[in-house]
This record gives structure tokens, C-alpha cells and sequence, in this order.
């Protein structure tokens, strides 16, 4: 028996993660599911706040899953095959190109063992109307192989953004499955259950044509060693430029003084996992619109990760972050 596996792809910031802990929330009980995160990224963030979902989690950050990490890929897949989950939900970068993974996922090393449904892409609305985004190659690859069309945060779109995007969704052809509007991330389950139609979409692109990230081949895990206090990991790729922070359990942030200083930094996504004198928070920041959340986690490193279109003086920020830890 094969295992029923969904895409969920979108660009940065358009809601996947959270869509997904939605869609863990309110699966049957009686069945086991999982989940491959691959992100941008090098110190993987998402992992860590799917982590107490109760899902099998397997994390391929640093880039794209087709040329960054095709290998470490293929093995964090065939783990969580070998345990034989009920679902299986992928998580691609929000820079990458999905063609390559559904590409993957057809090959004769996997297609014996999955059954690949519908696609489905989340997109923000307002950003049909955005030169920078309807102009990108992954933003337009992402809608174009997907069956069903999410435009989710329809609580941050004017009338006309959503006006836009149904004059979209109804133009495409071959014509979308579905699409809808959502908010925070809110989908029925039902949704995954969606027959794949665009069966061609992953052969109409030569895989290889696109960017390579500088590291394709170095491992894309890194951990702290015994000495370490904390380590810092550069990625670059498709325009944009990512930083990320690993501080050992042992450190402690103070939490206002924190969330103030990343709160002030012009970043277009700031995401992270963080130890703080009054627990442990996940922290968003999506283009300005920046969400706290409390998790449950314990003894976990703090984990931050910065994006943006140009390069920002890390060096700058990672002192002012050590100084808050008396580093």
C-alpha cells in the first residue's frame, strides 16, 4: 500500500508551516503522519516548531531539496518511508523549485512507495500586484505546477487584492482544481485527499536549470560542538541572502530586550526558536507582520534565522544578539 503524500509549496512567508501545524491539529487520531521540511535556511527552524506536532519530522535545511541536498534528501525520505506513516506532507523551500522535488518523488527510487495528490501552493493575494513577486521564476513555478491555489492571509488582502487573485485563479490552463481564500492557515483535510491532474508538470523544465546554491556540496546539518556557545551559517541564492544562529540550551535571552531589537531590524523574514527569561517562543516576522508564540519545548537551542534581498551587517547583529547573553 502506497502512502498518500501533498506538496505544500509557497513563497517565503506565505503561511506553510503554520498551515501544516493547522492540518497535524486536526488529523484522525488514529493515524500516524509525516513530515520533510527543506528550508532556505541552514539552521532549521520549521523543524523545530512542527517538533511537538506529535508528526515524524525530518529537516533538510540549506537550500533547495533538488541541488542543495539531493542526497541527505533522499535519506531523510527513505526514514520516514521506513516507518510507514499513514501521510506524508512535504514542506519545499519557499525559494526553491518544486518541479525538482515532484520530479524526485516520480523517480523509480520512490514512486513504488507514494501516492503524489494534488499540489497545493499558498500565496498572499496582495502579491499578485507586486512586480518583484509576479516576476520571480520560483514565485511563478510554485503556482504554475500546483492543482490547488491557497490565498491564505485573506485577512491582510483589500477587495482588490482579492479581486485579483479569483481574475488569476479563473484564467490559468489548464484551469486550477480549486482555490479559495484562508486565513492563518486554515484548510479542510479533505483537501490533501485531492487527485493530482497536472501530471507533466514536473518533466517541462530541465531540472538543472536553475541556481545552485554555493554549498550544494557540503552537508546541510550543522550542530553545535561541546565547546561551542554558538555558530553561524551564511546562504545565498535566487537574490536573497540568509543568516542563521544556533546559541546552546544554556543561554538564556531576555525576552523584551530581544524581541525589541529583531523587532527594529529592516529584514523582509526573521523566524526563529528561542530560549527566553520567561520560556521558550517562536518568533515571526513575515514583512513586518511579526507573530509570538509560545511553545512547549525544553533544553532546546535557540535557533534564529534572518532573509532578506540584500546582505545586512551580520556581523553587527551578532554581536548586539551575544551581548544580550552576556557573550
Amino acid at each position: 500500500m502506497t502512502i498518500s503524500t501533498t506538496i505544500i509549496t509557497g513563497f517565503l512567508g506565505s503561511g506553510k508551516t503554520t498551515t501544516i501545524l493547522n492540518l497535524l491539529n486536526t488529523k484522525p487520531s488514529n493515524e500516524k503522519w509525516a513530515v520533510l521540511v527543506n528550508e532556505f535556511g541552514e539552521v532549521g527552524i520549521d523543524g523545530a516548531l512542527l517538533s511537538d506536532s506529535g508528526a515524524l519530522i525530518k529537516e533538510v535545511p540549506g537550500g533547495c531539496m533538488c541541488c542543495a541536498a539531493g542526497v541527505p534528501t533522499s535519506v531523510a525520505l527513505t526514514a520516514l518511508l521506513r516507518q510507514q506513516p499513514d501521510r506524508l506532507i512535504i514542506e519545499p523551500t519557499g525559494l526553491g523549485h518544486p518541479k525538482e522535488i515532484i520530479a524526485l518523488l516520480e523517480s523509480p527510487q520512490f514512486a513504488p512507495y507514494l501516492t503524489l495528490n494534488a499540489t497545493i501552493a499558498l500565496v498572499e493575494a496582495k502579491h499578485l500586484s507586486i512586480p518583484r513577486y509576479v516576476e520571480n521564476d520560483n514565485f511563478n513555478q510554485q503556482l504554475s505546477v500546483a492543482d490547488i491555489v491557497i490565498a491564505n492571509k485573506a485577512d491582510q488582502a483589500t477587495e482588490q487584492d482579492r479581486q485579483r487573485f479569483e481574475q488569476w485563479a479563473k484564467a490559468q490552463t489548464p484551469p486550477k482544481q480549486h482555490y479559495q481564500f484562508s486565513e492563518y492557515g486554515n484548510l479542510p483535510l479533505s483537501l490533501l485527499d485531492t487527485t493530482r491532474v497536472l501530471e507533466d508538470a514536473a518533466h517541462s523544465q530541465d531540472p538543472h536549470n536553475h541556481h545552485h546554491h554555493d554549498h550544494a556540496q557540503q552537508q546541510p546539518q550543522f550542530e553545535l560542538t561541546p565547546q561551542q556557545r554558538y555558530i553561524r551559517k551564511q546562504n545565498q541564492a535566487q537574490g536573497y541572502y540568509s543568516c542563521g544562529w544556533v546559541f546552546g540550551a544554556e543561554l538564556v535571552f531576555p525576552y523584551q530586550s530581544l524581541f525589541d531589537s529583531l523587532s527594529a531590524l529592516q529584514c523582509e523574514r526573521i523566524k526563529g526558536v528561542i530560549n527566553t527569561d520567561e520560556g521558550c517562543f517562536s518568533y515571526n516576522n513575515a514583512k513586518g507582520m511579526i507573530t509570538i508564540t509560545p511553545i512547549t519545548l525544553e533544553g532546546f537551542e535557540t535557533r534564529l534565522e534572518l532573509i532578506h534581498s540584500a546582505v545586512l551587517n551580520w556581523e553587527e547583529i551578532e554581536q548586539n544578539l551575544c551581548q544580550l547573553v552576556s557573550l
